[in-house]
């Protein structure tokens, strides 16, 4: 036996694996749990956190300092009755003004009364304080202020615009998020094992080992967060948990199948297990290393919050996997062959994946695999004519939300009577030697509404700029580029242009670099394992090309669904990058234990019918899977963001698509019409098949084996 199984049998012999369940036990509770609930307190969801330092508005972000003690969102409250302000209104918001001043978290002066020119709204602008743990506090800050303004007192309506407001409406979105998203990725997990396998207990091991791998995963992120400098998000939290829960299920789903197989062939079920984690676990540590080298691409991104989802999510493919290949098999040992009642494999029994649907499907294929697979081919070009409706100029603040919150009704409310950036401005720094020439620049550029006066401090001058259309539109975007180019044209400024809208800006421009550089990085990446673990050069660049095909048809189809059904204007500029990770090492990922298994069958029977009994006997597991990963992701449509609803309508319609059309369909074809090419320059290349496959009588269906 080699080291693998001297590893499954210390894993699941009849004394270790006593010692490994306490061993989890120990970790998971007494250790990770504490520490995984401390995650929230290091989360960075500032936006300015996200881009790399270089960035000109980071940069702006942090010469800020020499002006404020703080960092400050702005909380923009508009006033509007559309009769017309009474002065009882005037006096009110007047009083307001004074009141909040004492609300917690108030850093500075209270800016206004400011009325507008149309003498139907008043605006205040109130500073608040960020600070560390800003973005958790944001919302009861926000909520303090609405208890002194009101929402509508007598017809005179109140608003919370402005970053703080925005950042208030996200906090509320997320707020809670990691328990409806834990529990709804629990239930999803629990109904699809309960329809795979009709066992009222077989599905509470899978969810027990997924639940502590996701605590500890939680755990080692916090470690690397607080002192490595990590960067984590509410997003990335977000995500860690479906990812968790549908991969972890999804390598449980696997060691079961070839564990139940196992179990027909052995009484003794430590040794099942055995050669069951010898058989499958190979395959299983590829396809999560696949993965787990996929997402540490993400290591390349310039945006800091792409960059650390990477080592996030790996780390919790990671954990997930130790828990399958460990804690799992222990479990399964210990309760024994009765977990899987009523349908419990017995000793010497058949197996019935040999003769069921998948092995049917197969031998369909076989008669026409070529027309199968061309045809195939076309269907999924054709969902990837919708690319072309794909507007990845990223999402506004109106559409980052699938209703319409407060804030964004306030931004609206401010646009119908004061300038569209009032509480938002273009922040210009330079030297402060060229303030005069610099502020000339600036007022005299197309889109600037007003420069308030300049601020000089420690030899810099900081002027705000106000922009004529919404912060977070195309419009202004291209204003904040002519204001960079009259900024840095003015001599001995050195002058840089920030603010919300240039923050905007920056990150769409990393997010394009990103989309870049790494996708093609991944491909390459992916590529090399594969020719690695398969040890040929055909099967790869096939199973790469199908996978490529696949993500084209998801993102077509998504984006038919985002515009037609949705009614979603955008895409975040970072939405393709994501999904083609995810898409590609999942769809890699179910790949891998095809090809492993096909592989393995081919070396017995030949190239042919090692290409059928690789389907018949992973078709329903993998299926299965991918099932579980699309529910898991598909939760993520739960969340009130746009963002995340279009991440997991794409991500799980592209692992249904790639998981039974695909990968069940178009790779067995490929397979079946290459035959023994597909290994080259392997020796199966040589290799036929043993026999030939049996013709069918009339009315007969082919069969797999006989």
């Amino acid at each position: 036996m080699d080291r693998l199984d001297g590893a499954a049998r210390l894993v699941c012999g009849r004394w270790t694996k006593w010692f490994v369940l306490v061993a989890w036990l120990l970790v998971a509770m007494m250790v990770a749990g504490p520490l995984a609930g401390k995650l929230t307190g290091v989360q960075k969801n500032d936006a300015a956190q996200w881009l790399p330092a270089g960035a000109e508005a980071t940069q702006v972000y942090d010469l800020q300092r020499q002006f404020r003690t703080a960092d400050i969102a702005p909380a923009v409250i508009v006033y509007e009755r559309a009769a017309g302000l009474t002065q009882a209104d005037r006096a009110k918001v007047a009083a307001d003004a004074r009141a909040l001043g004492g609300v917690d978290g108030v850093a500075g002066q209270v800016v206004g009364p400011l009325a507008a020119a149309d003498g139907k709204a008043l605006q205040l602008v109130v500073p608040i304080a960020m600070g560390a743990d800003g973005f958790s506090k944001i919302a009861k800050r926000v909520d303090a202020i609405r208890e002194i303004t009101g929402k509508d007192t007598g017809g005179l309506a109140a608003h919370i615009a402005g970053p703080a407001g925005y950042n208030a409406d996200s906090a509320s979105a997320f707020g809670g998020a990691d328990k409806a998203l834990l529990f709804g990725s629990v239930l999803v997990v629990v109904l699809i094992l309960l329809l795979t396998y009709r066992s009222p207990v077989l599905w509470l091991l899978p969810v027990i080992c997924a639940g502590m791998a996701l605590t500890s995963a939680q755990a080692v992120i916090y470690l690397l967060a607080k002192h490595a400098g990590l960067t984590v998000n509410a997003q990335s939290a977000g995500i860690l948990t479906v990812l968790v829960f549908g991969a972890g299920t999804d390598y449980a789903l696997l060691l079961l199948a070839r564990y139940r197989e196992e179990l027909r062939r052995h009484a003794d079920r430590h040794v099942a297990m055995a050669v069951a984690l010898r058989r499958a676990g190979p395959a299983i540590i590829a396809s999560a290393a696949t993965v787990m080298i996929g997402l540490l691409c993400l290591l390349f991104a310039d945006v800091n919050s792409t960059r650390g989802l990477g080592p996030v999510t790996a780390l919790g493919i990671g954990v997930g996997l130790l828990a399958a290949i460990t804690l799992l098999p222990a479990l399964l040992v210990i309760f024994g062959r009765w977990v899987f009642w009523p349908v419990k494999p017995r000793y010497g029994s058949p197996e019935p994946a040999h003769a069921g649907g998948w092995a049917r499907l197969g031998g369909r294929i076989a008669g026409r695999p070529r027309i199968v697979w061309v045809g195939t081919a076309v269907v999924l070009g054709v969902l990837a004519v919708g690319l072309t409706q794909l507007n990845t100029s990223g999402l506004s603040t109106k559409d980052s939300f699938v209703d319409k919150p407060d804030s964004v009704v306030g931004q609206e409310a401010l646009a119908r009577h004061f300038p569209a950036g009032d509480g938002q401005p273009v922040v210009v720094i330079g030297k402060a030697a060229a303030a005069g020439p610099l502020r000339q620049a600036v007022a005299g550029t197309d889109g600037i509404a007003a420069v308030g006066q300049p601020v000089v401090r420690n030899g810099f001058v900081s002027l705000d700029a106000t922009l004529r259309a919404q912060p977070d539109s195309a419009a202004a975007r291209a204003t904040v580029l002519r204001v960079r180019d009259a900024a840095h044209a003015v001599r001995g400024a050195d002058a840089k242009v920030g603010g919300q809208t240039a923050l905007t800006v920056d990150l769409t421009s990393a997010n394009n670099h990103d989309n870049k550089v790494i996708i093609p990085l991944v491909l390459a990446a992916v590529l090399i394992i594969l020719w690695l673990l398969l040890r040929a050069v055909v099967a790869p660049l096939v199973l790469i090309a199908t996978v490529g095909l696949s993500f084209a048809a998801a993102l077509g189809t998504s984006a038919f669904l985002f515009t037609h059904v949705f009614g979603f204007p955008a895409v975040d500029t970072a939405f393709p990058l994501l999904v083609f990770v995810f898409l590609v090492a999942l769809g890699v990922d179910y790949n891998i234990f095809l090809m492993t298994r096909v592989r393995e069958e081919s070396v017995r029977h030949g190239p042919r019918r090692g290409a059928l009994i690789g389907l018949a006997a992973t078709g329903g597991v993998i299926s299965s899977a991918g099932l579980v990963v699309a529910a898991t992701f598909g939760v993520l449509g739960s969340m009130p963001l746009v963002f995340f609803t279009e991440l997991g309508v794409a991500v799980a319609f592209g692992v249904l698509l790639d998981t039974f059309v695909v990968r069940s369909v178009l790779v067995t074809a490929l397979n079946l019409d290459l035959g023994r090419w597909t290994w080259w320059p392997g020796r199966l290349a040589a290799r036929r098949d043993d026999l030939p496959e049996p013709e069918p009588q009339a009315g007969e269906k082919p069969a797999l084996v006989r």
